[in-house]
């Protein structure tokens, strides 16, 4: 087999291949006996057919073009491995040639990742915030925490801000209820602007009894995006209590005697989340100062694949949160121009960024070990709340064991890089990543997690009941 390559642009090249017809007769063979199974002859059972005669009912050129696409990507995959090229996404084929007994041959255009050298990273400098724990973090945490063990209670007045309401809703369209949009008993935080637009306004100032029109956008369901004529009728108002902080809620919410213990709890756990965000953003922005280094061409078709995986992953966000877009653009304060350059930039940035992690775990020879994938199935499992052995499986049967030995090349290339950078905070003292790991036992966090105040308030109550206000009443007056 002879394989020539072309480059077209620095990211898609064409690859000419040639291949003896000698080579094909293994796959011809088969494609004899698959045909012999389906045509039906008589004198001759499914799969006894010989081939002269598959050749005169069938046609030899059926028989040549099933071989040719048994053989294809085996030929491919060894013409991609000869030319050492990195491929992306699948290539355009088109077969040049075909002479029964003399010679068959394709070319392949296919994107590629450009080739480069990772420069020198050693001496970066990036900056993160300081590790500060305020007074004004833990009342936060610790008013997140009585939020949570908050009682309802009913109030004989109209509905105000603060206030949760439990209403009916009733929409229609045309005058035709829309079911998937019409509920009861349904409790709302009046002003939380967490359901349909309009109904803040609607239910404020209606009193137990009371029904309120307007006339809205449905966010979900078969008539999503339409406009309706929304009835609410407020069932019964109530106010939220919170408790006191005081040693009684400490024993209440956490596994602490005084409130001191609880508030002392608190900040020891919002000084390892701050700790924790410093080390992730060190390694956003060290690959961000690396990033800033390099200057590579991207193909245009990985980096549309990539503006549309991130377009869909906000629709099925936006879905669950019952939002449409435009008030998802609203709230933002973005027009939608501003919104897809954001998300374009962001993609370039995304792929950038994997085809550099991608060349330092080649050029620094890195691997992944067999424990190291597990450590990553488990972890990811325990996020999705799963089994691990239900994702391994997974992973396995949907062939996604390499985009998972990908990702763990990445991530080990990612720490690669802020071993080697210097990393300060604000005030300027320099970051022992290392040292801070060490401390933490080996804890990670993403950017885009929960807030540390809120993570360490939930930690701080294990004893802690799961109902938020909105469900409970545990005070009925």
């Amino acid at each position: 087999m002879k394989t020539d390559v072309e480059e077209l642009t620095p990211t898609r090249v064409k690859l000419t291949v040639e291949v003896p017809f000698d080579e094909l007769k293994p796959n011809l063979d088969k494609a004899y006996k698959e045909i012999s199974q389906q045509v039906r002859i008589k004198g001759f059972r499914p799969g006894k057919v010989p081939a002269p005669l598959i050749d005169k009912y069938v046609g030899r050129g059926a028989v040549l073009q099933e071989a040719v696409n048994d053989a294809l990507p085996e030929l491919y995959g060894r013409a991609v491995e000869e030319t050492e090229i990195f491929v992306l996404g699948q290539p355009d084929v088109e077969v040049t040639r075909l002479e029964d007994g003399d010679q068959f041959a394709f070319t392949a255009e296919v994107d590629i990742r450009p080739k480069f050298d990772v420069p020198e990273y050693d001496g970066l400098e990036v900056v993160v915030e300081d590790a500060e724990v305020t007074d004004e973090k833990i009342d936060e945490a610790l008013g997140n925490l009585r939020e949570r063990f908050a009682s309802l209670t009913t109030a004989d007045r109209a509905a105000a801000e603060g206030d949760f309401a439990t209403v009916d809703l009733v929409a229609k369209i045309d005058g035709e209820e829309v079911a998937d949009a019409s509920t009861s008993g349904y409790s709302y935080e009046v002003g939380s602007k967490s359901a349909i637009e309009g109904l803040d306004e609607a239910v404020t100032g209606l009193s137990a009894g009371e029904s309120a029109t307007f006339t809205g956008t449905l966010p979900g369901g078969e008539h999503a995006g339409e406009e309706a004529e929304i009835t609410v009728t407020v069932q019964s108002v109530k106010v939220k209590d919170l408790p006191e902080l005081d040693d009684e809620f400490a024993q209440l919410a956490s596994e602490f005697d005084t409130i001191e213990e609880l508030r002392g709890d608190v900040r020891e756990r919002l000084g390892r989340q701050v700790r924790l965000q410093q080390l992730s953003d060190a390694r956003d922005k060290a690959l961000e100062a690396l990033l800033e280094k390099v200057d590579i061409p991207l193909p245009d078709k990985v980096v549309e694949e990539e503006v549309s995986r991130r377009h869909q992953q906000l629709e099925q966000q936006l879905m669950m949160a019952g939002m449409t877009k435009e008030a998802y653009l609203e709230e933002e304060e973005k027009s939608e121009e501003d919104f897809e350059t954001e998300v374009a930039d962001a993609a370039r940035l995304a792929v950038k960024g994997g085809f550099v992690l991608d060349q330092l775990a080649v050029q620094e020879e890195l691997g992944v070990e067999n424990e190291e994938l597990s450590e990553y199935v488990v972890t990811q499992a325990m996020q999705m709340g799963v089994a691990p052995q239900q994702l391994a499986q997974y992973l396995t049967e949907n062939n996604q064991l390499p985009a998972i030995v990908s990702e763990v090349l990445r991530n080990k290339a990612l720490n690669l890089i802020v071993e080697h950078v210097t990393v300060k905070d604000e005030s300027g003292n320099e970051i022992d990543v290392k040292a801070v790991q060490r401390e933490l036992g080996g804890e990670t966090v993403e950017a885009g997690d929960e807030s540390a105040a809120q993570d360490a308030a939930d930690e701080s109550a294990e004893s802690a009941e799961e109902t938020p206000a909105a469900e409970s009443e545990n005070t009925e007056k």
